[in-house]
This record gives structure tokens, sequence and C-alpha cells, in this order.
């Protein structure tokens, strides 16, 4: 991991120079820690920092559930949201509370059970819990689980917070933040043209999200994306009574929730991701907000009677396969891609804008990125 600002990367005389396409919380880490590593960046986004697909976010940090080989970076971003307060200089509400997953069936509970032993290897340990354990430590939640996972060092954290923060300490280390910019065009080399300037650096970062498939096939690199929305909500302030995130082992698309400090309950999930509309923006469906009560009602039953004040939803980019593009371009020297991350990226954010700082500048990278190269889509 980056470690401080070094005097600069000087290549042939010249300083390195990158452009960061996307201000969401992929983007504005991936520019701060670039300019950690004295890299000469330039942080750009169509729309104000962060206010995409990342303030869309639940929130969720947790490292349960992922595809295995993506423990590495999770690790590795997992570290970091311990250490952000002290390297943003700002509070983004990260809250170390757990992460506690309930089980209903059989099949949910083989499912916990098969991951946590592939996982062991990889860095994570679960702890099993039965009926009686749940009770006594998370009294409320799950009266009818059978089972559950707990994850103690996980968590969650402000997602309105988050690239905000990233994208101001960017700026004290001397990143060049520009926003409310349209992208007019990006040529080879790179020269990125805009409705505020025009910008040039050697180096081209796409961490654009659902947009980042367009950009790759500018480049002769397309990816199989789709752009859905998922149904996100959030109660009234309630006496804080919910300590973990808690979520569900289910084949199926659980609910999941979390109590924020101020009270309110966000929650999420137990319904098919919204399509998004031709204004590229995706919104909430009132129609479906009971059946996700229902779901969010079965973890935590004081909930029934509670109003929700507000719904909303975020555009997403879900690849094909369900993992994310990152790491260098298979066509194009100088151009990196991190985007596509399947509604599973909030907890990944802090470690990719490490990893690809440490990818940009030195040309490889500690943290295994193979599984997730663009080229796995390559005819």
């Amino acid at each position: 991991m980056a470690q401080g600002v070094p005097l600069g990367k000087v290549f042939g005389g010249t300083r390195m120079s990158a452009i960061v396409l996307g201000g969401g919380l992929m983007g504005s880490a991936t520019a701060f820690f670039l300019a950690r590593r004295g890299i000469a960046t330039t942080l750009i986004d169509t729309g104000r920092i962060g206010a995409g697909a990342t303030v869309a976010s639940f929130g969720n940090i947790r490292r349960s559930g992922r595809y295995l080989p993506q423990l590495p970076l999770a690790h590795r971003s997992l570290a970091l949201w311990h250490r952000l307060e002290t390297l943003l200089g700002r509070d983004v509400e990260f809250r170390a509370t757990g992460h506690l997953r309930l089980i209903f069936d059989p099949e949910g509970l083989a499912l916990m059970r098969r991951f946590a032993e592939d996982a062991r290897p990889w860095g994570l340990d679960l702890e099993e819990l039965g009926p009686d354990q749940i009770r006594r430590r998370f009294p409320g939640l799950g009266p009818d689980a059978i089972a559950a996972s707990f994850s103690p060092r996980d968590g969650s954290a402000n997602p309105r917070l988050i690239a905000p923060a990233f994208a101001d300490a960017a700026a004290r280390a001397g990143v060049q933040v520009v926003d409310q910019a349209q992208v007019l065009s990006v040529k080879p080399g790179f020269t990125v043209e805009t409705s505020r300037g025009t910008f040039h650096a050697d180096r081209l970062v796409n961490c654009t999200g659902h947009h980042g498939a367009a950009l790759a096939a500018q480049f002769g690199e397309p990816v199989p994306i789709e752009v859905r929305g998922p149904q996100m909500a959030v109660t009234e302030p309630l006496p804080h009574r919910i300590l973990p995130v808690v979520g569900v082992w289910s084949a199926e698309h659980g609910a999941y929730l979390r109590q924020v400090e101020r009270g309110n309950v966000v929650f999420g999930g137990a319904v098919d991701r919204g399509t998004v509309g031709a204004d590229g923006r995706a919104h909430a469906d009132p129609a479906r907000l009971p059946a996700q009560l229902r779901a969010v009602v079965r973890l935590c039953p004081a909930l029934r009677h509670v109003a929700v004040i507000r719904q909303w939803s975020g555009a997403e980019g879900y690849v094909r396969d369900g993992l994310p593009v990152m790491g260098a371009s298979g066509t194009t020297a100088g151009l990196f891609h991190a985007f596509g991350f399947c509604g599973h990226g909030f907890q990944l954010g802090p470690g990719v804008g490490d990893a690809m700082a440490e990818l940009v500048a030195t040309g490889r990278c500690e943290t295994p990125l193979e599984d997730f190269h663009i080229g796995r889509f390559a005819a």
C-alpha cells in the first residue's frame, strides 16, 4: 500500500501524469492514492463528485459471500477502511459493527458452511451462530432463524460522505478536481476534451461506472454489461437498537438492513433490481415496497409498524459474469480500467483505489487482479 508522498514519479525526465475519469468512490480513491505516489493527477466527473452509483449504495462493508479470488482485494480494502479517518482527515462514519447474515432454511445453512470452509484458506473466518446465540447476542433479529454467520471486523460507512472525502483529500494532495464537466471526447495519448477545458496525461484510468463499457469499447475492448438499479429505502428515526449490518444467506436476492447512528434504518434487497430509463436514471418503484418490507420484517419484526420516509435507486453496471473489470487495458498502453462492480463495490472502494494506483505507478500489483482483466471478453 502507498506509504506517503514520494518526491515524484519521473520517467525519462518527465513526471508521470494521469487522468481519472469518474468521481465516484473508485475514481476519487484512485486519484487520492495516485497523488500519494507522486503522480500528477486530474480527476474528472460529469456530475457532482460521488453523486452517481456511490451515493445510491447501501453502504455495506462485507467480505462474506464474495467471489473467493476477490477476497485479497477485500482484505486490502478493509485494512484501509480501518485507517480512513486518519488518512482522509474526516469521519466517513465507518463503523466495524460486524456483519450478521441470518439463515432461515437448510439450503442457506449449506451455502454458508460451504463458503466458510472455502474462504478460510483465503483468510476469512466466519463465526457460526445457533438460534440461542443469535437471540442472546442480537435480541430481536431473526427470531425464526435457524443459524447465522458473523464477521466482527466488517460493518458499514456513509455512501454520501466517502467519495467527497477522498476527493477533498486528493485535492489537498495536489489533484486537480474537475466536476460537472461534460466529456466531449477521449483520444489516445491521452487527451480528454470536456465542457470545462481540455486535459492531457500519459495515463488514463476508466472509473466511469456503468459508462465504463462504452469508454472501453472506444479502445476496442467491448464488455457485456447491463445497467440496473437496486431499490433502497429508509425509515423514520428510531431508538438505536440494531448494531450489526444484517443480511441473509440465500440463493435468492435476500433483504438487508442497517441502522445508522441517527436512528434511521436503511434497507434494500428482496426484489429484483429495476430497469434504467432512457435518461440513464434508475427510479424506485413504490409498488414493490410491500414485498420488500415483508422480507425486512422477517429480519427485524420490530420494524413492522415504522414509517418509511424515502425510497431511492441508482444506476449500476452489472457485468455478464458478475465480476468487475479491473486492470490494465489489453489494447492500449497507458489505459487502465476499474468499473462494473455489479453492486458489490462499496466495500472494495479504498482497496481498488490503492491497487489501481500501484498498478499505474509500477506496472504491477501485489493484490492478484487477473480474474478481473478485461481480456476475458476478447474474441
